[in-house]
């Protein structure tokens, strides 16, 4: 009689018990930064269809939900899937398809590289991209005499690393139909003694670009897969690209749907007049893995081709300020335009002449608009009354690379001097005065690694942790600052900060997973942190080795 009642007391407990909860993924045994408003942290998580179901502790969730997949993350540091919030992913993978100039010691290293490219390709245009002069024990810029001697039937065409000059051969010009004679405003063309030089700053060097051999299909499809893996293995899941055009934004949406490209892209469309045309017309665009709700326009040039719109003179250069690409009639224009639509105006400016035309377009476009989000891109040198407009009532995002300063601080008090250098590269002032701040490395003219990206904010130093104490360190940022800036301001950035960002129930499962705890480690070894795995939607996209 005992044994019965006991089976049966077994049977009536166990038929009580309610039955464990359907679930796709476990992650346990983690330290896990939420980035939510109190900064919570915990060690484990559920992810169901690819949001995040439930957070907390490993025995609770194991016992309340029936797993298909666990991964045991083995006391490793779990963040918010980190975003880029300016980058040039489509650049990225198409110069990894032409001559890689990054790292360049000398001009002459720059020639033995198209060299040997060269003797491998046999390409009838050879592109390539990221010199940097000042890198160089002679800073000047290159001319085009040695490419003429080894390239004399070959066009040449070499992209700064800012993207903001190019250096070319005579071939090449000849092609350009460019000639010391030719104008074009918002940019320069180097001539010197009555001769071209073959160096090109901004708006002149879409002639040059204009002869390019036809990019097809086939190889942009490449490209941005092969930029994607390169981002994946960085821990990104979201990437903000800072200038598309049409047919590579709707390219994007093909493969996604395709289930072939799995980042997620918030696409900045180039202020070309037949983007802004069709996308007014059409309207803002989204989807769970592409966001089209923005223009990107470029105002000035780069600081290091000294193509960076001034008010005052180049301190290394008398009488030269820069140039403006976009008017700011230009610029008021389009803002108007834009603040009559749902888009968003994202405006790179690097000069205190160029930052100032931003903000008065947007300041007059806004009025009376709430919540609009426009941002200025790398809001690099700024005028110390001009901070002002990032305050709250203006809703202005600033959007820098932390990566830049570090880039820069060699030689960018040679171009602007002490007094101007007060209000550069000034990232916790402009955190101070907007709320927030979006970060970014503008890849590819800076590495790819957003581990970079968070010592620069924090540390203000070089990878080999030069200067000793920072560079300009009042405007370094805390730890807590620099990862909010990489996730949920940066989602905050793109209007999504209610689905990404932060690890928070409903939000999508992006995460990405440290071998080092980058709040805690030692400074020095935040750049030696690496990516052990990335997750976007709950789906593993990226595991190291």
């Amino acid at each position: 009689m005992r044994n019965i009642l006991f089976a049966l007391l077994a049977i009536s407990v166990f038929s009580c018990a309610p039955d464990k909860i359907p679930a796709d993924l476990l992650i346990k045994n983690a330290t896990i930064y939420l980035v939510d408003k109190e900064f919570n942290t915990a060690n484990s998580l559920v992810v169901k269809d690819g949001k995040i179901l439930e957070i907390g502790l490993k025995p609770e969730l194991e016992l309340k939900y029936k797993i298909k997949e666990t991964y045991d993350v083995k006391g490793n540091t779990v963040i918010p899937g980190l975003i880029d919030a300016h980058a040039h992913l489509y650049g990225l993978g198409l110069g990894l398809q032409n001559v890689d100039l990054i790292g360049t010691t000398s001009f002459d290293e720059v020639l033995g590289r198209l060299v040997a490219f060269q003797e491998e390709k046999q390409l009838p245009y050879i592109i390539g991209r990221g010199w940097d002069q000042n890198k160089w024990e002679n800073k000047t810029f290159p001319n085009k005499k040695m490419l003429d001697s080894l390239f004399p039937n070959t066009p040449v065409a070499l992209r700064r690393v800012d993207g903001h000059a190019l250096l070319v051969n005579s071939k090449a010009l000849e092609l350009a139909g460019i000639t010391t004679k030719t104008k074009v405003e918002g940019g320069e063309i180097h001539v010197e003694d009555g001769e071209l030089t073959g160096i090109i700053i901004d708006s002149p060097m879409e002639l040059v670009n204009k002869t390019f051999p036809k990019i097809t299909r086939e190889v942009s499809i490449n490209a941005l897969l092969e930029a994607e893996k390169i981002s994946l293995q960085y821990g990104l899941t979201t990437v903000s690209d800072a200038g598309l055009d049409r047919n590579i934004i709707e390219l994007i949406d093909s493969l996604q749907k395709e289930e072939k490209f799995k980042l997620r892209m918030y696409a900045m469309v180039s202020n070309s007049p037949e983007n802004v045309a069709y996308y007014l017309q059409n309207g803002t665009y989204k989807t769970d893995r592409l966001n089209v709700r923005s223009f990107k326009v470029y105002s000035d040039g780069a600081l290091g081709s000294r193509g960076a719109a001034m008010r005052e003179p180049y301190s290394d250069k008398p009488h030269h300020h820069g140039a403006m690409i976009t008017t700011q009639a230009s610029l008021d224009t389009l803002a108007q335009k834009l603040a009559n639509s749902e888009f968003q105006m994202n405006s790179h400016a690097i000069g205190d002449s160029a930052n100032v035309a931003v903000l008065r377009a947007y300041d007059k476009a806004l009025k009376g608009k709430n919540d609009r989000r426009w941002r200025v891109e790398h809001a690099q040198i700024i005028s110390p009354e001009d901070f002002n407009y990032f305050s709250a009532n203006h809703n202005i995002i600033p959007s820098v690379q932390p990566t830049h300063a570090t880039s820069d601080m060699y030689w960018a008090q040679d171009r602007v001097g002490p007094k101007r250098m007060k209000g550069a590269y000034a990232y916790k002032t402009l955190l101070d005065k907007a709320g927030v701040i979006a970060l970014g490395t503008d890849f590819p003219v800076e590495n790819v690694n957003p581990m970079y990206t968070f010592y620069a904010a924090v540390a203000r130093k070089d990878l080999e942790n030069f200067p000793e104490n920072g560079f300009q360190m009042k405007d370094a940022l805390t730890r807590k600052e620099a990862l909010r800036g990489m996730t949920i301001w940066a989602a905050f950035a793109n209007f999504e900060e209610n689905e990404k960002g932060s690890i928070e129930v409903g939000k999508f499962a992006d995460f990405t997973i440290l071998d080092k705890n980058i709040m805690e480690v030692d400074e020095d070894e935040i750049p030696n942190t690496k990516v052990v795995a990335t997750f976007i939607n709950g789906e593993l996209v990226f595991e190291a080795e």
